[in-house]
Order: structure tokens, then sequence, then C-alpha cells
């Protein structure tokens, strides 16, 4: 299926996606070095600020850093990261408009979901995989493993809420391939340049994952 073409691998690659928010495009570089250095490759750029598209395109230069875009709302929205070479894009919901771009984009979706029915409207369309959003509010691990029996096509990315006391709990769920979080690259850290702080929090994520 085009709008998820090759995301398993991609989502295999870690257990941890970072959810980053960049404020300074200054920061960008060193922030992906230093998550990249700490063995979280696969990083988030959410679309929240004027100068997340252009760090984006100076961490995917970043050597082992695989860019992706979140907070993508709109068709417009996928097709600025489609041409930007992003590897992949992500949404805290799915609109069938949304979902009728992806279809037709080169850029794999990962489309979030908080309900049965949202899993269901997404299974229809052949996706295996979403994101869970926002995890904990949502019901967190207790919920999503409640409905690993009915929805068995669908694997799951929570995201919100996740936290080192609670990854292990997440990751161990049979439905679930990955999680995203922030706390490894908080806004405080990087807006101090933390950058060998952030690493060693990266590092401490991947161990704690097991």
């Amino acid at each position: 299926m085009t709008a998820q073409s090759g995301l398993d691998a991609l989502l295999r690659q870690t257990k941890i996606i970072p959810v980053i928010v960049v404020d300074r495009l200054a920061d960008a570089v060193p922030l992906a070095e230093a998550l990249v250095a700490g063995g979280l490759p696969v990083l988030e750029v959410t679309l929240r600020t004027p100068v997340a598209l252009e760090a984006m395109a100076a961490m995917a230069k970043v050597k082992g850093a695989i860019v992706g875009a979140g907070t993508v709302l709109t068709p417009a929205q996928l097709k600025q990261v489609e041409d930007l070479g992003a590897r992949f894009a992500v949404s805290p919901g799915a609109t069938d408009r949304l979902l009728d771009a992806a279809a037709a984009s080169s850029v794999p979706l990962l489309p979030g979901v908080a309900t049965v029915s949202e899993g269901m409207a997404l299974v229809e369309r052949g996706y295996r995989f979403a994101k869970f959003f926002p995890a904990e509010a949502a019901g967190g691990a207790n919920y999503l493993k409640s409905i690993a029996s009915p929805l068995p096509q669908l694997k799951f990315c929570p995201t919100g809420g996740v936290t080192p006391a609670n990854l292990k709990t997440y990751l161990a769920l049979s439905n679930v391939v990955c999680a995203g979080g922030s706390w490894m690259c908080t806004a405080a850290q990087v807006q101090a340049g933390d950058f060998d702080v952030i690493r060693r929090a990266a590092a401490e994520a991947v161990a704690a994952a097991g």
C-alpha cells in the first residue's frame, strides 16, 4: 500500500521516536547529532514552529538521521514535506482528505487514532500502523492491550504522556511496535544548548527500552 510503503522497516529500526520541536534553526543540527549519537536515529520534527521545515532539511543532512515530519494536519502540509524529502509523516488524527492525499503521496503516513472506530476506519483503507495519541489521556497501555484482539491488523506507536516510567509497559504490548516521546530532548535542554545532556538522555532511553 502506497500510504505506508516502507514504514514497517522504518519503525522497526528503533523502539523510541523522539518528538521534536525546533524553535531556533541553529539548534537543528546539534540536536539531531546528539540524538543520533545517543542511538535514536528516527526523528519526528513537528510542524509547530516557523522554522520546522528548514530544521527538517538541515537535520536530514546529519549522518545517520532518518527525518520525518510530525503534526501533519493537511494535504498541503503533506505535499510540503514530500517535496522536502521527508522519510515519513505523522499526524495526530486522520481525516478523509489527509488519508486520500496520503494514498497518492510517496511519503509513508503514520496517522493518529484514539478510538476503536478510528482504528477500524484505517484498517478499511489497508493501514497496518497507527499512532495512538494522546496515549495516556486516551486510556494508556491498558486501553491498547484491550484492543489488541479485536484489531489484530494494527500495530501502534503510542505518543503523548510516554515517559521512562511507563515506556517498558507500552513496549511489552504485542500491538506496540515503538513509542514516541520528548523527555530526552526537552524544550529547556534545547534552549540551553545542553546537547551532551540530550545525547546521554537518548542513550539512557535506548538502554531503558531494552
